[in-house]
């Protein structure tokens, strides 16, 4: 057999489903053939392989690269004002309400050229890359306009191609009502729809839809519009769904069959039942819960009740979640929700993957999947959950090699 590149002196949480926990394997080898992987086991059974190289890795742990299956890594400016103002009293909606929050980084990201906002992109993705991340999720939705909008599309597709990361970009028209919209919500619903998502859809750049359904956002019948046009695109949706309220957002993205339903600290047990019979991912975002300073966590208990998956994402972005580190995101998943170490990192890779719709490609390291691997400085995996702010990468592969 030949390959590549041959990993062996190390041990392997593979993230696979129905073994070991973490699907460990000890005293592993992993083998990679034209950027994916063409076997993976115990090195005592290795067959006979002609490597091209083999990298030794002194008994470091090996598990599939993380995925942040939920960021809006593209903007301009940031919001440490609002964040001063937050800890001053004001809360997230009066901020909104008074021109804050999203629309204020409307303009600063419309200002903005398309190399500023590579370059302050890229160094937001640096946090994210040494802490283990190959994949990442990128989100529009700070334009609302069809030029901006458009242009933080290209610059997530640039990212995927110079910035050393897979990239899923998603289209979030419906995120916020521009301010030259305030007087006319619903001729700015018909430009994110027939418009703008038209465009991007054209121009290749979009992978999937999302919204925002909140009441200071979108009702679920703008959101329903734009899933339909989505759907009629051939384009899988996602949902920011019952974040500061029940407003119904688990059961409409269930109802669109949603890839995911992320925030979910609202929704009841009816959503929750509707997520798990129509197989929507829960992306639960610790990060803007911190932020935020909330004090009802996602319903992880009914979550597990139902068997519906768990992914767990950074949701950087300026105003709410201004996390650049998929660890810290993992320890803080395992201390506010009370996530064990196990469900954490299956919800940074597996289920992450499935709530891109990329788990046959990513996500856990088996034969036939995308050599993207991060390799990192611990006795055991539960250590990349332990640890906040302590370095624990050793090295990133993708496609099998170093990145």
């Amino acid at each position: 057999m030949k390959a590549d590149r041959l990993l062996i002196d190390c041990h392997v949480a593979t993230m696979t489903e129905g073994g070991a926990p973490y699907g460990a394997i000890t005293d592993a080898a992993v083998a990679i053939t034209d950027g994916r992987i063409a076997w993976v086991g115990p090195r005592a059974d290795l067959p006979p392989i002609d490597a091209v190289r083999t990298d030794r890795l002194e008994g470091r742990w090996v598990t599939p690269g993380l995925i942040d299956c939920h960021t809006h890594l593209v903007f301009g400016g940031d919001r440490s004002g609002e964040f001063e103002q937050r800890l001053g009293g004001a809360t997230y909606e009066q901020i909104a309400r008074a021109g804050g929050g999203i629309v204020s980084s409307v303009k600063t990201t419309r200002a903005a050229s398309e190399d500023e906002l590579f370059a302050s992109a890229m160094s937001r993705l640096a946090g994210l890359k040494a802490t283990g991340v190959t994949t990442v999720e990128i989100k529009s939705g700070y334009g609302l306009d069809r030029d901006t909008e458009l242009k933080m599309l290209r610059v997530a597709r640039r990212i995927g191609r110079e910035g050393g990361v897979r990239v899923r970009t998603t289209y979030l028209g419906l995120h916020a009502v521009p301010p030259e919209y305030r007087e006319d919500r619903a001729a700015y619903v018909d430009l994110a729809i027939d418009d703008i998502l038209l465009a991007a859809h054209s121009q290749g750049l979009v992978d999937a839809v999302d919204a925002y359904c909140e009441p200071i956002a979108f009702s679920t019948q703008e959101v329903s519009r734009l899933f339909d046009k989505a759907r009629d695109l051939g384009l899988p949706v996602k949902l920011h769904a019952d974040q500061l309220s029940n407003g119904g957002g688990a059961a409409l993205a269930a109802h669109h069959r949603a890839l995911s339903a992320d925030h979910i600290e609202h929704a009841t047990e009816g959503g929750v039942a509707a997520m798990a019979a129509a197989g929507v991912v829960a992306v639960l975002l610790p990060g803007a819960y911190l932020m935020l300073r909330e004090t009802q966590a996602p319903p992880v208990d009914l979550l597990r009740r139902h068997a519906v998956r768990m992914a767990v994402a950074t949701d950087c972005n300026p105003g709410t979640s201004p996390l650049a580190s998929m660890t810290a995101a993992l320890n803080l998943a395992c201390v506010q929700f009370r996530l064990t170490p196990e469900e954490a990192l299956v919800g940074a890779t597996r289920e992450a993957a499935r709530a891109l719709g990329m788990v046959q490609q990513a996500g856990t390291v088996e034969t036939g999947k995308a050599a993207d691997l991060s390799v990192w400085d611990v006795s055991g995996p539960a250590e990349l959950c332990y640890w906040l702010g302590k370095p624990l990468l050793n090295r990133r592969y993708l496609e099998g090699y170093p990145a």
